[in-house]
């Protein structure tokens, strides 16, 4: 009678291991976060090289310059609309000008033409800012098994760039962020970026 119960306890022992390898066996897909995910598109942000913004400058930015004391007025035209402005020692340090040179070639079509203007660009350089990361959801991708989508925003970072050019930036022509979306794919059970876009 013994060696039956110890028989049966046995069998029970062996089921329930079997199932518990089973159920080992069967992986689900793990989930991936909006943090996970934030931390993946910044970290192939991180690995590129850093990259300075364009800034539009317009007549209210070049006046905003002007004041900073980025650049000066040192010609006028006969039609008393075109000029130059030269970079100073501190706008040199600041900026250059997405032409080349030193000298902003102002060249509007008229007196009250308020849409003309320039490119410059920091001296600073900075990594976009990943944020505003969606949940990721489900979605179909050729040549994968499981895949994964999420919108996010990428930011022009503007660290170390001066206060002046930053709120030069911020006038209205300048896009300082883009709506982009990512992609992620399972691979021996991991999450891995595979495109942004």
């Amino acid at each position: 009678m013994r060696n039956v119960l110890q028989m049966k306890l046995l069998g029970a022992v062996v089921v329930l291991g079997a199932g518990i390898l089973t159920l080992a066996g069967c992986k689900s897909t793990p989930p991936l976060t909006q943090d996970q995910a934030q931390a993946m598109i910044q970290a192939k942000y991180d690995k590129q090289a850093p990259v300075p913004p364009a800034i539009l400058v317009n007549k209210a930015g070049m006046g905003q310059g002007i004041t900073a004391g980025y650049w000066k007025l040192t010609r006028v035209y006969p039609n008393r609309y075109w000029a130059d402005y030269t970079l100073t020692d501190e706008g040199k340090k600041a900026l250059k000008l997405q032409a080349g040179g030193d000298v902003i070639q102002w060249r509007p079509e008229s007196m009250s033409d308020t849409s003309y203007s320039v490119i410059v660009t920091p001296v600073v350089a900075n990594h976009y800012r990943v944020r505003d990361v969606a949940t990721p959801k489900s979605e179909v991708l050729p040549g994968t098994d499981k895949a994964m989508g999420a919108q996010y925003t990428e930011g022009v970072d503007l660290t170390g760039v001066p206060q002046a050019l930053q709120d030069i930036a911020h006038n209205p022509g300048n896009q300082l962020s883009d709506k982009k979306q990512a992609d992620f794919v399972l691979e021996n059970g991991t999450w891995v970026l595979h495109s942004t876009e």
